[in-house]
């Protein structure tokens, strides 16, 4: 039997993945997840009309932690019910392994201007977990009020997600006012589609859209992730990301404002009103501002969609807003012999050859595959974090069997601080029935519909 046992933090697409690389060498894991299920960002930022892939996901998240060399601790949120230190210095774990994820969006980078979330403005984050869970009749999470008009900070594919999920609860509202009843499925295959049937338009229904603001030119919209190192690659490049903006905007109908950059926030009657945004133009590959061109742009809602970092978290060093590594030493924390950060809470790609290489073979097939396959994409997407831990644990494994396993002393007290986690949130060891105790209620399901995707 290996003595080691190593703690992950995260239970998502990365923390699974380590879970069963270390469980095919014999190594235990105890996987503790912020959440009651382990899901992360498939179910809480996969936008909710991909159900057969989010479906397909979790259960391949479900199939590594039902391993027996997997014990599972939910609703243990690194940071508030185990201390980082604590866990680090004292339990005795073999090594520790962050997936935590990144859950906070990036600021907008305007003063003062989060003092008007949720009047005015919301985040990424918060936004597509209101979205993606508001239906169910157990909610009781922030609810959101849209409007049509919003502006949407940002400029990849989260972002044009943002726009198709404003444009579908805005004309669906709109239809409901006619009396035309419709739903979230029927119009994720094109808004254009569901109008022309009934033989409308977004203006007959007194509706503008919403509009994305990015900060360079569409041709740079982080679209496509090849290589560009060559003319005829970045032509290529740019061609794509061209086609990739234009058929989301034919499908969804929202606008689109390249070469703009946020600047100041325009506030009424203690609300956001909209922003005043500022020309930029392309010199050498760089944003440049164009001074003398602020424009006050009015708008009853801005969603800021420009990126996620991880959380910090007291005891963890970070540096340009991930978890800070030593180069070199396959994403080991600096500071810490036997902590290492894995998945989005460090960039892997230069530490791991193995990641790099697969990177650079599929990043065509996700751009290109996006036009016609978004399913496809986003899969691809997953399986590519997959081999890149993958990559990574089996990298650490010998490192690991020459750290010092838990001592008998050791063991027994995780096991006793692993056991009363678990029962003080009614988690008694079996992982498949609490996974299907408390999945939450789907949307194809209300409307008793097959699950889509």
């Amino acid at each position: 039997m290996n003595p080691h046992i190593v703690a992950i933090f995260g239970g998502a697409v990365s923390g699974a993945e380590a879970s069963h690389q270390l469980s095919q060498r014999g190594i235990r894991s105890v996987v503790f997840d912020q959440s009651k299920l382990p899901y992360g960002k498939i179910e809480d930022g996969l936008p909710k009309w991909h159900a057969k892939l989010r479906d397909k996901e979790e259960a391949n998240i479900d199939e590594k932690l039902s391993d027996p060399h997997v014990t599972f601790v939910p609703l243990a949120k690194l940071g508030k019910a185990i201390d980082f230190q604590d866990v680090a210095q004292n339990w005795g774990f073999s090594a520790l392994f962050l997936a935590t994820g990144a859950w906070r969006d990036r600021p907008l980078g305007i003063a003062g201007v989060d003092d008007y979330v949720g009047k005015g403005l919301y985040y990424q984050n918060p936004f597509m977990h209101w979205y993606n869970h508001y239906h169910e009749p157990n909610y009781e999470g922030q609810q959101l009020e849209l409007a049509d008009g919003a502006l949407v900070i940002g400029g990849g594919l989260a972002s044009i997600d943002i726009c198709k999920a404003l444009m579908m609860e805005t004309v669906q509202a709109a239809l409901v006012l006619r009396g035309i009843q419709t739903n979230m499925f029927d119009l994720e295959r094109g808004i254009g589609k569901v109008l022309e049937t009934h033989g409308l338009t977004l203006a007959d229904l007194g509706l503008r859209g919403c509009t994305l603001v990015y900060r360079r030119r569409v041709k740079d919209m982080p679209l496509f992730p090849g290589e560009t190192d060559t003319p005829e690659k970045l032509a290529k490049a740019e061609a794509v990301r061209e086609k990739v903006l234009l058929n989301a905007q034919s499908k969804f109908l929202f606008n689109v404002l390249p070469c703009h950059v946020p600047v100041d926030k325009i506030v009424e009657n203690g609300r956001l009103a909209g922003l005043v945004l500022r020309e930029t133009i392309m010199e050498y590959g760089k944003v440049t501002e164009v001074a003398g061109s602020d424009k006050p742009c009015h708008s009853p809602l801005v969603v800021s969609s420009i990126g996620s970092v991880p959380e910090p978290l007291p005891g963890v060093p970070m540096k340009n807003g991930i978890y800070e590594v030593e180069g070199g030493q396959c994403c080991r924390l600096k500071g810490f012999e036997n902590v290492f950060a894995v998945g989005n809470a460090v960039t892997g790609r230069g530490n791991i050859k193995e990641s790099v290489e697969h990177g650079k073979s599929v990043s065509q097939s996700i751009a290109e595959g996006y036009l016609t396959n978004p399913d496809g994409v986003v899969s691809e997407q997953f399986r590519q974090r997959e081999d890149e831990v993958s990559a990574g644990v089996t990298a650490l494994a010998e490192r690991i069997g020459h750290m010092k396993p838990p001592s008998d002393e050791q063991r027994s007290l995780i096991g006793q601080r692993v056991k009363s986690l678990q029962d003080a949130v009614g988690y008694h060891g079996d992982y498949r029935a609490w996974a299907d105790a408390n999945r939450p209620v789907r949307l194809e399901k209300l409307l008793g519909l097959e699950a889509h995707g």
